[in-house]
């Protein structure tokens, strides 16, 4: 309960604000808040083969002399930042960017990098990546590795990696001063055990019945320990997470972790947090940057998104992917709970009415609004002058826009002159006079997940989308998705829960709760203590959940928070299940 009253407090809506802020209580000025959302807004690159769509995934993120480098398959370049918010894409021939699975590492002032081959490939470095200037650092390395992953501290270098639905994860020291060169042998690091890792097994909801892929391996040392991460069970599923083991030396043993998967994102609008790195900021904030699945067009139509990381007191690390796909903010401070970079912005636009310009069979305007990544609104064509527009059934303090294009029906491979959106986002309180929220009828930028984050609240009914331009085929949304605060009031809470774990297979449980007044959906919390409620899961509408993800061998504790476009009420209520 004293974590939900922080989530609270800091979730306060002033409506005199002019901007978001920590906290309106004491009516004195405080910093803004700088947000985004997942997923995050970057030019991710067309694939040169068909079908047409958009990929990227397994993103590798380091800091490096005061900024941040992104790396990512597929992605024709790679991108760096100052604040994790704003990206500038580079683009290069010097490193193999069309491989998957890229690893990068800080070695003093140079940063070197690999990637996934099926062939023995050379090792690069650069001193300045933002030039997109790199050198051969190795000619050629020992062997050929996929989904390697770099990791140096104090001398030592090693080297983890593994992509299959067979083998383990390995792991190997490297002698960087001596061209890479293997020092000894392969250790097996850890396998899969889908008898006991339920969230392991493949499917949406880990359903299937099948051989995971583990894969996806990154290091991280914290507070003196080890932390061995991987990805199961397949990219293609909403199911997508990271998972990590323990050790006190970096090549193992390794201990399954207390809290697994640490990284999770299995339900709400964009889903999958797995083969990510995990690393820290400028103020030494843990951040885990993930994939997410789209597998509409093609099994790897893939986004990126950032989530918080924490070490709790008895070093458990978890990722807060709690509402992980509305607004977050990055503070340019060190954070002691990830709960305060929720700014409390609701969403508003879940299952509104919508009227179009026009459809096209199959895709309704409803699919903008549902809260799936998956479906979509489809005009007939892609002209200029196709819309849609929202009707939020009241006027409603708007802070806050995330417009998520979908490629249907496109023609566009790489990156050529046509990669851009041009459109006139707006707003209105009767639906006659229309005021501008955002005008970039004359942008140049590629933002296939623009995001907009006001600089003043606007109280608003009506938002209204028009397209000028687009890469190529159908004008389609996957989500057009609007933040602020309602002034309805939050739900009321859930009284009753009750949880049934399955005797067979202690991996499932289904549970079932009552209906809170007024609420729009549920984020069911659990872990594998009372005070640990690390992993949860996001659903709309719904008041029973089949949980496939858990551990067979540990006891767990479940609770419901209610929420609506007002706030959130959690439950008293925690249930245990031995």
């Amino acid at each position: 309960m004293i974590q939900l009253k922080s989530l609270l407090i800091n979730a306060a809506f002033c409506a005199g604000c002019i901007s978001f802020y920590t906290s309106c209580s004491d009516n004195i000025p405080k910093p803004p808040v700088t947000t985004f959302c997942n997923p995050l807004d970057l030019e991710y690159r067309y694939q040169p083969d068909q079908p047409s769509r958009r990929e990227a995934a397994d993103p590798t993120v380091v800091l490096f002399k005061d900024r941040y480098y992104l790396f990512a398959s597929k992605s024709g370049g790679y991108w760096w930042s100052d604040d994790l918010k704003a990206w500038t894409l580079v683009q290069t021939d010097e490193i193999p960017v069309e491989d998957y699975a890229p690893a990068a590492v800080v070695i003093g002032d140079t940063v070197y990098f690999m990637a996934s081959s099926i062939v023995v490939r050379p090792v690069y470095k650069s001193a300045d990546p933002s030039s997109g200037h790199w050198q051969v650092a190795v000619d050629s390395f020992a062997f050929p590795v996929w989904d390697p992953a770099l990791f140096y501290e104090d001398g030592h270098l090693y080297l983890y990696w593994g992509c299959s639905n067979v083998n383990p994860i390995y792991g190997i020291e490297l002698d960087y001063q001596n061209n890479f060169k293997p020092i000894g042998k392969p250790v097996i690091c850890f396998d899969r055990n889908t008898d006991v890792h339920g969230w392991e097994r493949p499917g949406d909801n880990n359903e299937l019945e099948r051989a995971p892929w583990i894969e996806g391996a990154w290091m991280n040392k914290l507070n003196g320990k080890y932390y061995l991460q991987y990805a199961a069970p397949g990219t293609e599923f909403k199911s997508y997470a990271d998972g990590v083991y323990v050790s006190d030396n970096p090549l193992g043993p390794f201990e399954y972790a207390g809290h697994n998967p640490f990284s999770l994102k299995a339900g709400g609008f964009s889903c999958g947090a797995g083969h990510g790195s995990t690393f820290s900021d400028k103020f030494g904030n843990l951040w885990h940057i993930g994939t997410v699945t789209i597998s509409v067009n093609h099994i790897f139509e893939r986004r990126l998104a950032l989530f918080p990381v924490m070490l709790d007191q008895d070093s458990i690390m978890y990722a807060y992917t709690t509402f992980g796909d509305y607004p977050l903010s990055i503070p340019g401070y060190k954070f002691p709970d990830p709960q305060e970079l929720f700014p409390g912005l609701m969403l508003l636009s879940f299952n509104k009415p919508v009227s179009a310009s026009s459809s096209l069979a199959g895709f309704p305007p409803s699919n903008a609004v549902d809260e799936d990544i998956r479906t979509s609104w489809s005009a007939a064509g892609g002209q200029q002058g196709e819309w849609i527009t929202v009707d939020l059934e009241g006027i409603k303090k708007v802070m806050a826009v995330q417009v998520n294009y979908a490629d249907n029906h496109s023609t566009t491979f790489l990156r050529d002159t046509s990669c851009y959106y041009r459109y006139l986002l707006e707003w209105s309180a009767d639906g006659i006079q229309w005021n501008v929220l955002d005008d970039a009828r004359n942008s140049s930028k590629d933002t296939p997940h623009r995001y907009l984050q006001l600089p003043e609240p606007v109280s608003a009914r009506f938002i209204r989308l028009t397209n000028y331009h687009i890469p190529s085929g159908h004008f389609a949304i996957s989500g057009l998705r609007i933040f602020g605060k309602s002034a309805s009031g939050k739900p009321g809470g859930v009284r009753q829960l009750t949880v049934s774990r399955n005797a067979d297979d202690r991996t499932i449980a289904l549970l079932n709760w009552s209906r809170a007044d007024s609420a729009t959906g549920y984020n069911i919390r659990y872990g594998t203590a009372r005070e640990k409620l690390y992993s949860s899961h996001l659903v709309y509408g719904d008041t029973t959940l089949l949980l496939r993800s858990l551990n067979a061998n540990q006891p767990y504790f479940f609770t419901v928070d209610a929420f609506n476009e007002g706030g959130i009420t959690g439950s008293e209520i925690i249930q245990a299940s031995e």
